[in-house]
């Protein structure tokens, strides 16, 4: 009887380990289209308004710059922690 938990556990390990093995390679694969995608719309859209992508892209580096900010102003002051990990 410990001899079969014993060659269970390995089994077992290893359908896990297989199974986040293939959550990998979807998420990779789900990754991949995703950025095809937005190429493809940035193209059809720079093709159509020239200079589209230039515009997005710092309207996006505006909004990265407001969330940061927003996520450091609301993160919680912990005094116990040194102050470069504040």
């Amino acid at each position: 009887m410990i001899k079969e938990e014993k060659q269970e556990a390995p089994k077992k390990s290893r359908v896990i380990l297989d199974q986040l093995n293939t959550l990998k390679r979807e998420d990779e694969t789900l990754y991949n289209i995703l950025a095809v995608d937005v190429w493809a719309l940035a193209k059809t859209m720079d093709e159509f308004q020239p200079g589209f992508w230039s515009a997005f892209m710092k309207n996006r580096e505006k909004a990265l710059k407001r969330f940061i900010s927003e996520v450091i102003k609301n993160k919680p002051t912990d005094p116990k922690r040194p102050p470069f990990l504040r």
